[in-house]
């Protein structure tokens, strides 16, 4: 469950008085989702959404997402584009705390994808780096690589029989850090592909949300990310990664954008570090967060199978075939 704010009939009033082209009738909170509140809100004929910024997001980098949700849109990417308040802001107070309005984007995440939704996932991803090398905004990724190690160091692991597992993770993160590429093509991505981000209408694409992850960083690693969360297939408990998804993924982003044989001989190591980094904030969430917290906390035995299966992996063609 993500309203961890709650807002009443007043807190409307207020929204409403803020903005200038729309009147907000009703408010309804929105369950899925981790780091934000989010509501939807309905006008006499439009639906948009409020997000309250919660503790984990920095507040000097929100103007970021919002010139990017905003900029991303004006160049056809489809996503959600944040109105601007009557003093033509794009940030408000709710609550005390930092709030935006956007967009409301049609259609639905889903469950399962198929091997077609991977390739018109590769088509808008390389469609969306293509947008973003225009853009004279810049993040630094603060779940990059070099951002591991205090993660790492800041997870209680809280009896012995979790030594292995400390060991386990130290070692692969060394190893990842030493190899990890250097001057691959560049820019913002979106950095949280996964798939309750990717919204369809039937089995068409209608766009891409939750950009609050988003940074400059290599093109490669999106890819590196979008393998970990859309290409592998759960049977019982165990994660197998399907390389026709994977095949899929880059066929579509390949029809757009070309991939560099110097990104192609890094995609095994951007695997293993994108594995890494969700392992980590996974477990960081699992031993830091209050049992009586209202979050549904993922597991992270998910990104260790993951990490497994990417070790015994070498090769850009050992992804394909």
């Amino acid at each position: 469950m993500a309203v961890y704010t709650k807002i009443n009939k007043n807190d409307l009033k207020l929204i409403n008085s803020k903005f200038n082209f729309e009147d907000f009738k009703s408010f309804n909170g929105i369950k899925q989702g981790i780091e934000n509140t989010n509501y939807l809100l309905r006008s006499k004929n439009k639906k948009f959404i409020l997000t309250i910024f919660e503790k984990r997001v920095v507040k000097k980098e929100i103007p970021f997402f919002m010139k990017l949700m905003d900029q991303l849109s004006n160049l056809n990417i489809n996503c959600p584009k944040p109105l601007k308040n009557n003093r033509g802001h794009y940030l408000i107070k709710v609550k005390n705390k930092i709030a935006c309005v956007v967009t409301f984007l049609d259609g639905k995440d889903k469950k399962k994808l198929n091997i077609k939704n991977c390739f018109h996932i590769g088509k808008t991803v390389a469609q969306m780096h293509l947008s973003t090398k225009k853009l004279k905004i810049f993040r630094k990724n603060s779940m990059g690589i070099k951002n591991l190690n205090p993660l790492l160091n800041s997870i209680k692991f809280k009896s012995k029989k979790f030594a292995n597992l400390e060991k386990f993770l130290k070692t692969n993160l060394k190893d990842i850090k030493s190899k990890w590429p250097r001057k691959l093509p560049q820019g913002i991505i979106h950095g949280d592909l996964f798939i309750d981000n990717i919204f369809f209408k039937g089995n068409r694409l209608s766009g891409i949300i939750d950009f609050y992850f988003a940074a400059n960083d290599y093109f490669m690693y999106e890819i590196a990310i979008c393998i970990n969360a859309l290409c592998f297939d759960k049977n019982n408990t165990k994660f197998i990664i399907n390389k026709k998804k994977v095949k899929n993924l880059i066929k579509g982003y390949q029809s757009i954008k070309k991939i560099s044989q110097k990104e192609k001989k890094s995609l095994n190591i951007l695997c293993r570090g994108a594995a890494m980094r969700y392992f980590l904030t996974r477990l960081y969430d699992y031993t830091n967060t209050p049992k009586t917290a209202l979050i549904k906390i993922k597991d992270p035995r998910e990104y260790y199978q993951k990490l497994v299966i990417h070790n015994n992996l070498k090769t850009y063609k050992d992804y394909l075939k």
